[in-house]
């Protein structure tokens, strides 16, 4: 595939107005969403559940793609329609998280690094075929004392530069994400330093692996202080603080940046996002990826009633949707 044709795909995942609905949760950690709210966690249930998000009316209006897990790309509806059908039917791109999950960095305590670079690229070719056009990789950065290291950083912009080629060798657009974790009681401020640091990192390593930004797509975390922090920040404060450190950060080139949650409340993960995008316009669109604060409320609702519900909770989504996709324009309200 051609960087044009990447570049084309990258773009309609941050078209205006749009965002990304990340339901690319492992097993482990949707079974401890589902034991949250009372599920049994089986394979029916999680096909049932991922069938409800997807299939929602409308909800390829504000949502361009969606990330899925290995055995979600390979189930289908009830009625046997496979889901990469329904979603390519609804206008929303396949798209497949590839890395093997966060493991201890040896030799740096209590820091991590990604796996899953081994037997990447027959992976790849596999999730092509069964109709994935773009990948993500997650990469996490934990802010502590006298962490994140260099070492971690560095280790963790390697891999992602890594597996963005693999991706663009097998004409899937890579995701890269280099999630600050908000866990701590470090200020803004630290938060700010770091994020910048992981940023310069994971682009300098991208361009020493000939990775084309114009095929790639940015999952970023969003400056704010930790969640244990005595200082917390206003909604504004952290919307500044963002698009600062992006446009300090991140090469004009790159085609889109969507922001992760990452634990922050449904309410807080819009309403920054409607703020970063008041600010006015940036070299990139800024729209969402969000997987938690797309969906929470939702699960609570379908929990009680898997089938009484399944409309309801449909409507929760893509009103999540429609109010996030409406912040990536600024215009929410």
């Amino acid at each position: 595939m051609s960087i044009e044709q990447l570049e084309d795909i990258a773009q309609a995942m941050v078209a205006p107005g749009k965002g990304i609905i990340a339901i690319d949760e492992s097993n482990a950690t949707i079974k401890k969403r589902f034991d949250a709210v009372g599920i049994i966690d089986t394979e029916e249930h999680r096909r049932a559940y991922r069938e409800m998000l997807l299939t929602a009316p409308g909800l390829g209006e504000h949502i361009s793609g969606a990330i899925l897990y290995d055995e979600t790309i390979r189930q289908k509806t009830k009625a046997g329609v496979p889901f990469t059908k329904v979603m390519r039917d609804a206008g929303i791109i396949p798209g497949i998280k590839v890395d093997k999950g966060t493991h201890a960095l040896a030799g740096n305590p209590g820091e991590l690094v990604t796996e899953g670079l081994d037997g990447l690229r027959e992976r790849l070719k596999e999730y092509y075929a069964l109709g994935a056009r773009f990948a993500k990789w997650r990469a996490v950065i934990t802010i502590g004392d006298d962490i994140p290291t260099g070492t971690c950083i560095e280790a963790n912009s390697h891999a992602l530069a890594r597996y963005a080629a693999l991706c663009q060798e097998q004409g899937l657009v890579p995701m890269v994400e280099p999630e600050v974790l908000m866990d701590g009681e470090h200020d803004i401020e630290t938060c700010y330093e770091v994020t910048e640091v992981v940023l310069r990192s994971l682009f300098g390593a991208l361009y020493d692996f000939n990775v084309q930004l114009e095929g790639t797509i940015l999952k970023a975390s969003m400056v704010v202080p930790g969640k244990d922090c005595a200082e917390q920040v206003g909604v504004d404060d952290v919307a500044e603080a963002t698009v600062r450190c992006l446009r300090s950060a991140v090469p004009a080139s790159l085609t889109g940046i969507v922001f992760l949650s990452g634990g922050q409340s449904d309410a807080d993960a819009t309403a920054h996002l409607n703020a970063i995008n008041q600010i006015g316009a940036q070299p990139w669109p800024l729209s969402f990826s969000y997987g938690r604060a797309m969906q929470s409320a939702a699960l609570q609702l379908w929990a009680k009633d898997m089938a009484g519900n399944f409309a309801a909770a449909q409507k929760i989504v893509v009103q999540r949707a429609r109010d996030n996709g409406l912040a990536a324009l600024g215009k929410l309200k």
